[in-house]
């Protein structure tokens, strides 16, 4: 049965309507996702305005898919998404067979899947692609109500589509209500986070005005009001357009008397009506929404006809809305209202009725729903099996937030009274587990505690392992050590548990600095993995602390012996999260603490390929191609750097293997200054780690902080530094010295353009930060010393800029990159070595040279601002940088010398120059290579800018020229 039209005008919200469209289709047409949540108290209007939007957007071409959330507290995962999957289906049952095709094909999708080993980020993946054919190239806009009861699933998959990572023209609208995001609502912090960002809008919905709740309460009663009953409306609603559409309808219909509080005037309509629409209105209070007609019929027991016409009553008193699915109440106030209404006896009886009803005939979420109501009926032995199975289906999904409240309520249920025949050992390891999974680590720790307890005596080996796992994920490092000690020192303990807690505690050293007892206890735990069969796993672990250890502590060599060591024993076992984990930390050892790069791409990228052999290319393969970008960016490759970007995005990562993989890709945008495509990577890393992932937080305002800089936005780029300052206590000084100098870089860039005052009390923290780096690098290896050294060379450099810069500091930082091979900061700091010279009128001949050389390196990488910048300076010096001026031969990446016109151009612009001569539109060639259509444009701007045309035509001929030629 359909609801009646709510015949009330939608009052004072023009404008936010027209702002919500714009900000979601307009997006959406330029290829981005776009977001808006709209947030306010309850009866605000929230749910009529979604309606209303959605309507709109339906008229624009739009396909709007709808659902809600479920306020039962353990909600099956990504329910809402299923729901408006089958609502749509519902409404396309008349449309091409191809849409109808792709939405049963992903709701089966659902149906059988399974756990893999790419684990939930698979399981995204496919809804992604999914939604992809449903939308068939229209924008495609989820529309959610009650967004502050969303499932954790559906929060990671909001994350990941918001991210841009599933290649989809998305926009997300949802509602939410203000009052629930209190205190540590996992909601509350994505919000704060995602408010951040450029193409999310998060929306307060305030009440009406005076003015406005007097139109509406006039449009309801049909008359103008009297200036009494206007002054009644408005004290007593506050604004609240639910509240005021009610009492208007009191005074239109001559209902005088009424209390002073909403709960009166709920009350009042529920008394007013039939006897049997009264208790329909009670059943639904009492269910899960939404109730399906068959579900109410079987709860209520009443005649088809009776039911029909009791359902038609509340839906007249604007009590009920009824819709193909089931029956919602029109507000949930009113369900708040009626909690108490009931005597408990006539509670528990309803909920018995829905579980048995339930029973008989399963649907979806069918065992959540049999345990709420279970429990609810007073039923603790019938809800605690469908409570264990509803946990285990949340599992199957990934949904461990899910998963973790299935089990919590199975322990509340074992634990009363009556003939229960449980394991209530195995529910707490379940649910520990569970708790662990989704980052409750507290209450897994808690529930540890219980299960200590429950067992007792002294807690086993395999106990004070999983404490001590818990324990490090929370962050509590130092509790974390002592637990792998009494693992260690435990009677009980097997010899692979010994490994294995040895192997633990020596990554968790490692991740604490603490170096020397790294390698000690990773030595403990290979000699102990040599007596136990299968221990693969432990060497691996073992071998990665052990291997970084020696490195940075003298021994590099002996270091990378370890590792590869590692890697041949994960490869004879076979296991395949061994080999890619043995693959990754070589990969990071070469390209990070000993700077050889060449090696450490090679490493990475056949790495990437065998994982991707053996199933895992989606996580672990990403992972290891963003270290072979990174190499490939800082020694100059960025053409090939690029080609294996595009080779990793078709893995369509997500989570903390998408954030590898898009600061690596933003780094390079930065570096060819391309503003928007990195804007928008630092968005969506900012959108995936509104979930957490506070180790990618430095390398992220870095970024940040550098993008600021050449937009000219020298207090963003500071603030960005200081807030990495503050939020990370990482103790790597390779990334921390990285981030240091973009802060003094940006004091330097303030000073010299005088667009902001230097800021003192962050140029004193930040060179006092400068001095730690360099006093915790002076025991590393030579390789990390190495590293460090290049930055704090420029950090000196950068603090002479602010009172005269000192070509002598800018000289040494350019001999400093290039000995370690990295031709952007070298080229860097000969623009500003030149910089200094042509400040001191002297030695202007030099200044040229260092000109011409960074300006060729600069060209040859494709690097846009820096090369803007060098030809600004040579410019107001008149200084020539025609390469024929050149006296000396080039650092960093070398330009081909040749006669041809085309020898200025990088490979990749050679590329997309041969496309442009093609005929190709930049759109077209970014689909052909794999990159951005902004990225073609700025190579296509940098060809024109090198060749000296003004059009394709122009820059066309040059290279059918140069090929017939």
């Amino acid at each position: 049965m359909a609801s009646d039209v709510d015949t009330a005008p939608l009052v004072g919200r023009a404008e936010l309507v027209q702002t919500v469209r714009s900000a979601l289709l307009g997006d959406a047409a330029h290829g981005q996702t776009a977001a808006v949540f709209l947030t306010g108290e309850s009866g605000v209007g929230k749910t009529r305005l979604l309606g209303e939007i959605g309507d709109r957007l339906r008229d624009r071409g739009a396909v709007v898919l709808t659902g809600s959330c479920l306020d039962i507290g353990d909600a099956s995962p990504l329910h809402p998404l299923l729901q408006a999957l089958r609502r749509f289906d519902t409404e396309v049952s008349t449309s091409p067979a191809r849409t109808s095709s792709a939405v049963r094909g992903l709701l089966q999708m659902f149906a059988d899947e399974t756990a893999g080993p790419d684990g939930a980020g698979a399981l995204l993946e496919r809804v992604s692609r999914g939604l992809h054919l449903i939308a068939e190239g229209r924008p495609l806009v989820l529309i959610l109500d009650d967004l502050q009861w969303v499932d954790r699933s559906t929060r990671q998959l909001l994350l990941y589509l918001l991210a841009g990572l599933g290649d989809l023209q998305l926009s997300v609208l949802a509602a939410v209500r203000a009052e629930s995001l209190q205190g540590a609502h996992p909601l509350r912090r994505v919000l704060t986070e995602l408010r951040r960002l450029r193409t999310v809008r998060v929306l307060d919905l305030a009440p009406l005005g005076r003015a406005d709740t007097e139109t509406l309460a006039a449009a309801v009663v049909g008359r103008t009001l009297t200036a009494d009953a206007a002054e009644q409306v408005w004290q007593r609603s506050g604004g609240n357009p639910f509240v005021i559409e009610e009492l208007a309808r009191d005074l239109r219909d001559g209902r005088d008397g009424l209390s002073e509080t909403l709960r009166e005037i709920f009350l009042d309509r529920v008394d007013a009506l039939p006897q049997h629409a009264h208790a329909v209105v009670h059943a639904v209070a009492a269910g899960v929404e939404p109730v399906q007609h068959w579900l109410l019929a079987e709860v209520l027991r009443m005649p088809e006809d009776e039911l029909i016409a009791a359902a038609r009553a509340a839906v007249a008193h604007r009590l009920l809305v009824g819709a193909d699915e089931g029956y919602r109440l029109r507000h949930r106030l009113v369900a708040e209202v009626l909690a108490h209404e009931l005597l408990p006896a006539e509670r528990s009886g309803l909920h018995r009725r829905y579980a048995e009803a339930l029973t008989t005939a399963p649907g979806e979420l069918h065992q959540a729903r049999l345990a709420h109501h279970w429990r609810l009926a007073g039923e603790p032995a019938r809800a605690l099996p469908a409570a264990v199975a509803a946990a285990q289906e949340a599992e199957r999904l990934h949904g461990y937030a899910e998963a973790h409240r299935h089990w919590s309520a199975a322990l509340q249920l074992a634990a009363e009274p009556g003939p229960l025949t449980v394991d209530r050992v195995e529910l707490l390891e379940n649910a520990a587990e569970a708790a662990h999974h989704c980052g409750e680590h507290a209450r897994a720790l808690a529930l540890l505690e219980e299960l200590a307890t429950l067992r007792g005596g002294e807690p086993s080996c395999a106990l004070h392992i999983r404490r001590a796992r818990y324990l490090a994920a929370a962050g509590r490092s130092a509790l974390a050590e002592e637990e792998y000690q009494r693992a260690l020192k435990a009677e009980d303990c097997s010899p692979r548990d010994r490994a294995s807690a040895a192997a633990r505690l020596a990554e968790l050293l490692l991740h604490l600095g603490r170096y020397a007892d790294a390698g000690e206890r990773a030595r403990e735990a290979l000699a102990l993995a040599e007596n136990v069969e299968g221990s693969a796993t432990e060497v691996v672990l073992a071998s990665s602390a052990l291997g970084f250890s020696d490195a940075c502590l003298e021994d590099p060599d002996a270091g990378l012996a370890v590792m590869r060591d590692a890697l041949d024993t994960a490869e004879r076992a076979g296991q395949p999260e061994d080999v890619a984990c043995a693959y990754l930390h070589l990969a990071e050892l070469l390209t990070g603490p000993l700077n050889v790069l060449e090696e450490g791409v090679v490493v990475a990228r056949r790495g990437a390929e065998r994982v991707a052999e053996l199933g895992l290319g989606r996580t672990w393969g990403t992972r290891l191609l963003a270290i072979a970008i990174n190499g490939l960016f800082r020694v100059g490759q960025w053409a090939e750097a690029e080609k294996v970007v595009a080779a990793a995005l078709r893995h369509r990562p997500s989570g903390a293997d998408a954030v590898e993989l898009l600061l690596a890709r933003c780094r390079l945008s930065v570096g060819y200054g391309d503003i928007e495509a990195a804007g928008r990577d630092l968005d969506a890393v900012a959108t995936l780690l509104a979930g957490g992932g506070a180790r990618h937080v430095i390398p992220l305002l870095t970024l940040r902080s550098g993008l600021a800089m050449w937009e000219g936005r020298h207090d963003v780029a500071r603030q960005a530094v200081q807030r990495g300052l503050t939020e990370s206590r990482s103790d790597d000084v390779m990334i921390l010295s990285a981030l240091v100098w973009h802060g003094l870089r940006a004091e330097a860039e303030a000073h010299a353009s005088r667009t902001v005052e230097v800021d003192p009390t962050a140029v004193r923290r930040l060179r006092d930060v400068a001095e730690r780096v360099a006093r915790k690098s002076a025991g590393a290896a030579r390789p990390v010393r190495s590293v460090v050294e290049g930055f704090l060379a420029l950090c000196a450099a950068e603090v002479s800029r602010l009172d005269g810069s000192d070509p002598e500091l800018w000289a040494a930082s350019a001999a400093e990159w290039d000995r370690r091979n990295h031709p952007y900061p070298a080229a860097y700091s000969r623009l500003r070595q030149a910089e200094a010279l042509l400040a001191r009128r002297s030695r202007v001949a030099t200044a040229g040279k260092l000109l011409r050389e960074a300006y060729r390196v600069a060209q040859g990488l494709g690097a846009v601002p820096l090369t803007s910048e060098i030809r600004e300076l040579a410019g107001r010096a008149r200084v020539s940088l025609d390469e024929r001026d050149s006296t000396t031969g080039t650092r960093g990446v070398p330009v081909e010398a040749s006669d041809d016109e085309l020898a200025a151009l990088t490979a990749r612009e050679r590329e997309v120059l041969a496309l442009v001569a093609e005929g190709l539109t930049n759109r077209e060639i970014g689909q052909r290579l794999f990159i951005s259509e902004r990225t073609i444009g700025v190579h296509v701007s940098h060809i024109f800018d090198k060749l000296q045309v003004r059009t394709r035509v122009q820059a066309s001929a040059i290279q059918l020229r140069n090929q017939r030629s």
